[in-house]
């Protein structure tokens, strides 16, 4: 239920943590230093075992809820609904404990949102992998091949990017409690295709930093500029993060940094798409002509052995007959007839030469 007898802030901000004490620091922070400052931060616990409640502990700000709880099943969405029945904004961000806000992330979501009247909003991207490498992923709802991946698929979507207003969940309920992953990308599905396909508007400017979580460390992840458009990349000295590197960047460098950033991004989107028109586009073209060769060889063995199919049975017959000459020849060879006649035979033969 509602928490009432305060009034409500525009926005509740949702970022569950479970043993993340290194970073959830800077998560946080990135959170309360918004421009857009109306806001509560929801930190739900998911039975944390490290020092995450000490590291939460020392902030103060009379906006932040702490929720120490049991560990959950799964990836604790149980627990992340208790908090969010408990939500008291008008739109809802989801923050994870190892991303990094910029300071315009929730004021321009919140814009998306209001320009277009629509339910659930998404920024652009920006992956962060374990060596530092910023790449973007400019994922384009609005492109019909694009959306029909993101709703029947999988998600490429990080919950960092994405808004919605509190209204959803009185209309499409919760977030699911009993599915091993992906319950948040599974109630975005709801409540797109319960506005019919296109309740959803997407902000073209990164408003955040993405990074690889740490149960997803040991493979490594690692992105490469053939499938990526690559942004940026800091050096990650050793014992120190990803995110206390940017952070520490962003904090130095304030605004104009994350401006730069943007910059690069659009500069790393059409680079990649000057690439695809340059490189990838011919590439396709000459696979397209060799499928298309391919396919016309392939029609063409086709037709021989229909052809060698219809003509089976004529040959079948034609060796049957042969079979039944050479029989017939055989018999006249052993018989009486052909014994007497022999000396005949060679007669002809020496006459005839």
């Amino acid at each position: 239920m509602r928490t009432t007898g305060r009034r409500a802030p525009r926005f509740s901000v949702l970022m569950p943590t479970h043993n993340r004490a290194d970073v959830v620091g800077y998560a946080i922070q990135s959170v309360l230093w918004q421009t857009e400052q109306d806001f509560e931060l929801l930190i739900v616990g998911d039975g944390c075992t490290d020092n995450t409640a000490e590291v939460v502990g020392r902030f103060t700000d009379p906006r932040i809820r702490w929720f120490d709880l049991e560990k959950a099943p799964y990836f604790g969405y149980a627990n992340r609904n208790i908090a969010l029945r408990q939500a008291r904004g008008e739109f809802i961000a989801l923050a994870q404990d190892d991303d990094i806000f910029f300071d315009d992330h929730l004021a321009l979501l919140a814009a998306t949102l209001d320009d277009t009247g629509k339910e659930w909003a998404y920024s652009l991207p920006l992956w962060v992998d374990v060596n530092g490498t910023v790449v973007a992923y400019p994922m384009n709802l609005a492109n019909s091949s694009e959306l029909d991946v993101f709703l029947t698929r999988r998600n490429s979507i990080p919950s960092s990017c994405v808004v919605h207003r509190r209204a959803c969940f009185e209309q499409y309920g919760y977030w699911p409690e009993d599915v091993p992953s992906a319950a948040d990308w599974r109630f975005w599905v709801r409540i797109i295709e319960g506005g019919g396909r296109a309740n959803f508007a997407y902000c073209r400017e990164p408003t955040c930093l993405h990074f690889v979580a740490n149960w997803r460390r040991e493979k490594a992840r690692v992105f490469d500029g053939e499938r990526w458009p690559m942004v940026t990349s800091q050096k990650i000295l050793p014992g120190a993060t990803e995110q206390e590197v940017y952070f520490d960047a962003i904090t130095a460098h304030g605004g104009e940094w994350v401006s730069a950033l943007r910059e690069k991004v659009r500069r790393a989107v059409d680079r990649f798409a000057w690439r695809a028109m340059t490189e990838l586009v011919p590439q396709i073209a000459e696979l397209k002509s060799k499928e298309r060769e391919s396919r016309r060889s392939a029609e063409t063995a086709l037709r021989s052995l229909e052809k060698a199919n219809e003509a089976a049975p004529r040959l079948a017959r034609a060796k049957k007959k042969e079979k039944h000459l050479l029989r017939q020849i055989e018999v006249i060879h052993k018989s009486r007839s052909w014994r007497v006649t022999s000396p005949l035979r060679a007669i002809s033969r020496m006459l005839f030469r």
